[in-house]
């Protein structure tokens, strides 16, 4: 069955499967969903269903499936961003390509990976194809952010949602497929359904063990402790909003015992716009320590 090695989602395994079985593809799909929660994977195996010229799908014993299964199958493309951005001329490449006809199957597929990064340019250069494709082409958009797209890109995509991956299924796909046995699940936690940012977290359970130690306890932490805890908490500055969206986790699950979590996770967002726009790395971490402490244990100290 197709997608059955495939973890998560399973209401869209249906709906892509009654797709398939009913051999009536639309001609463009947007995939929207977190990051790195296997809508790539999805979207693969299904183009490979689309492509597939036998009638069980996909039967991986075509001409079509054998060459996709080598990714040498000259009907499939997959456009990956050049640096931050899908850029006109990679659109106006498929744009070309799009009218030729396919050479092993009788469909082609083109996936646009990360397409939310599609400049306003390259997507209204996309948008005549999406009006008037021809019959033999599907085309599959996967996204995080639906609203980074122009409304009429979004009019003519058919959208399907995916979930985030529940605990018990991101720890399936890690031992699996990354041999990442006895996944704590204060990485389960971290990793917030996503499979790459548990991957990245392998090797870094002690650390995420203090982090957490730090910021669940934070009315019975000294304020000098906490101040000189930064070398340690934020010493990879490349990490530094993965480790904050961490740390908004862990002030999440203390909202019910202490309402001015709430005012933390605030502060903690106005942090990350600080960082993000480049303010000074280390005063921002010094008063976001300061801040979120005085928030929480505040009136005591100034009594």
């Amino acid at each position: 069955m197709i997608f059955e090695n495939i973890i998560g989602n399973k209401q869209n395994k249906e709906i892509l499967n009654k797709i398939i079985k009913s051999n009536n593809m639309a001609h463009s799909y947007m995939f929207i969903g977190k990051d790195s929660i296997g809508k790539m994977m999805f979207a693969k195996e299904f183009a490979k269903a689309i492509l597939c010229i036998d009638n069980q799908k996909p039967c991986n014993k075509c001409k079509s499936c054998i060459e996709f299964n080598t990714s040498n199958n000259p009907d499939f493309t997959v456009i990956e961003p050049e640096g931050n951005a899908i850029k006109i001329d990679q659109i106006r490449e498929l744009v070309k390509k799009v009218y030729e006809k396919p050479i092993v199957s009788n469909k082609k597929v083109y996936i646009i990976n990360d397409s939310n990064l599609m400049t306003k340019e390259a997507q209204n250069s996309l948008l005549k194809t999406l009006e008037e494709p021809p019959e033999y082409v599907t085309i599959i958009l996967i996204a995080s952010n639906e609203n980074l797209f122009l409304p009429t890109i979004k009019s003519r995509c058919t959208k399907i949602i995916f979930n985030k991956l529940l605990d018990n299924e991101l720890k399936e796909i890690l031992e699996k497929q990354y041999n990442y046995i006895n996944v704590p699940d204060l990485v389960l936690k971290a990793a917030n359904g996503s499979i790459k940012k548990a991957v990245n977290l392998q090797g870094k359970e002690e650390d995420y063990k203090k982090i957490n130690n730090i910021y669940s306890n934070l009315e019975s932490v000294n304020i000098i402790d906490i101040i000189n805890s930064k070398e340690e908490v934020f010493k990879d500055k490349e990490q530094v909003i993965e480790i904050l969206e961490y740390i908004n986790l862990v002030f999440f699950e203390k909202i019910t015992l202490n309402a001015n979590y709430i005012e933390c996770m605030k502060i903690l967002e106005e942090t990350k716009d600080r960082l993000k726009k480049n303010n000074n790395f280390d005063m921002t971490i010094d008063n976001f320590n300061m801040t979120i402490w005085e928030e929480i244990n505040g009136k005591h100290y100034r009594s």
